[in-house]
This record gives structure tokens, C-alpha cells and sequence, in this order.
């Protein structure tokens, strides 16, 4: 997918009726994290994932072309998600749809954004 004149491009979704068992797992949440990381052709750096007692898993996975975060709250089936990527050669909504489709959302909203815009004079 080629990009405008940004920098980068800036996915933030809300993931809506999830499987709460999922979302209070860190294995599966790092699982798809890392799997969302390689379906946006990035490289990753590091990741950590934190499971929240009494519930909620937070990640995120430091990719060389920005980052992939998530924050879950399984009383709610709901999970916040992140996915920053630059350069013509990555896709972050690849990585949105390995994290819905692991996480089986049911409802998803998307905002987009470039990022970096750059502007001429």
C-alpha cells in the first residue's frame, strides 16, 4: 500500500465484544501482539506483555518502525489497541486484522491517521 507524504501511519481501534478469556490471557495477548508485529512486515526489537489482577492483560511490541500496544479489560469484552508503523514497506492494518481476528472481535471501530505530515513551503 503506498503512503501520502508522511511519516508513518497511526492505527488506533477499539476491538468491541472479544472473547474475554482471550483478553485475560498474556499468552494469547503476546501471541497475537507478535503475530500483528510480522503481519505489518516490521521488525521487531522487544516486547512485554502484564497481566492485571484481578483481570486485563496490557502489551506492546517495540517494532524498529514505531510500535503495537494493547490494553484489555475482559469484564467488558473490550481491548484498545495501537498500531504505529513508517515506511512504504510496512501496513498496520495487517496488524489490526491478526489482532481481531486472534482476540475474535466481534465490532471493531478504526481511526486513521498519516503521521509526520510533512509540509512544503
Amino acid at each position: 500500500m503506498k503512503r501520502g507524504v508522511g511519516l508513518g501511519r497511526h492505527v488506533i481501534a477499539e476491538l468491541m465484544d472479544c472473547d474475554a478469556r482471550l483478553l485475560n490471557d498474556v499468552e494469547a495477548v503476546e501471541r497475537a501482539l507478535l503475530e500483528a508485529a510480522r503481519a505489518t512486515n516490521s521488525k521487531i526489537i522487544a516486547h512485554y506483555v502484564y497481566r492485571f489482577q484481578p483481570q486485563g492483560v496490557s502489551g506492546y511490541v517495540l517494532i524498529a518502525e514505531s510500535h503495537i500496544s494493547i490494553h484489555t479489560w475482559p469484564e467488558y469484552g473490550y481491548a484498545a489497541v495501537d498500531v504505529f508503523t513508517c515506511g512504504d514497506h510496512t501496513d498496520p492494518f495487517s496488524g489490526l486484522e491478526v489482532l481481531k481476528r486472534e482476540l475474535r472481535a466481534g465490532r471493531v471501530t478504526v481511526v486513521s491517521m498519516e503521521r509526520g505530515i510533512l509540509m512544503k513551503k
